[in-house]
């Protein structure tokens, strides 16, 4: 096209997050380590931690809430405008949480199928298969957990 510009290339990932206020745990200090490669710091990571960090995650979020949600859902209590269902729903809601804290039954009974998506940087060094540690992590948490895996 005559007379027309092309922009220059500005990259843009996909999903731009905003601050993160997540309140985060330290699972352990084992499985990592930094080395040096080539004057640059690389992150080692054993492989059992991919394992351990997924069948934890996935075995928390079916048994615990994050406690700012469960402040939002207790918050439905006294909310003026909450209708009488509202506040039934939301006290059942911190009732079966309470049950599920215990780590014996999972919040939902159908705790569905786990689509994991993981990223890392090009410092991260696992030497393995990821996806195959993760995967075993999911699996090691439908198997020793009360978890019912549905399609």
């Amino acid at each position: 096209m005559a007379g027309s510009t092309t922009p220059p290339f500005a990259h843009q990932n996909l999903f731009e997050l905003e601050h993160d206020t997540t309140e985060y745990r330290l699972l352990t200090k084992d499985f990592v380590g930094v080395s040096d490669f080539e004057g640059q710091s690389i992150l080692k990571v054993d492989p059992a931690a991919l394992t351990h960090v997924a069948q934890t995650a996935l075995r928390d979020c079916n048994f615990y809430l994050r406690p700012a949600h469960l402040k939002q859902v207790a918050a439905i209590l006294d909310d003026p405008e909450a209708s009488e269902n509202d506040r039934y729903v939301a006290l059942t809601m911190l009732r079966n949480a309470e049950v599920a804290a215990q780590g014996i039954l999972p919040f939902c009974q159908d705790t569905g199928t786990a689509t994991v998506i993981g990223k890392k940087g090009q410092s991260v060094w696992t030497g393995t298969d990821d996806a195959g540690r993760i995967s075993e992590g999911i699996y090691r948490a439908y198997t020793d957990e009360n978890l019912r895996y549905s399609q």
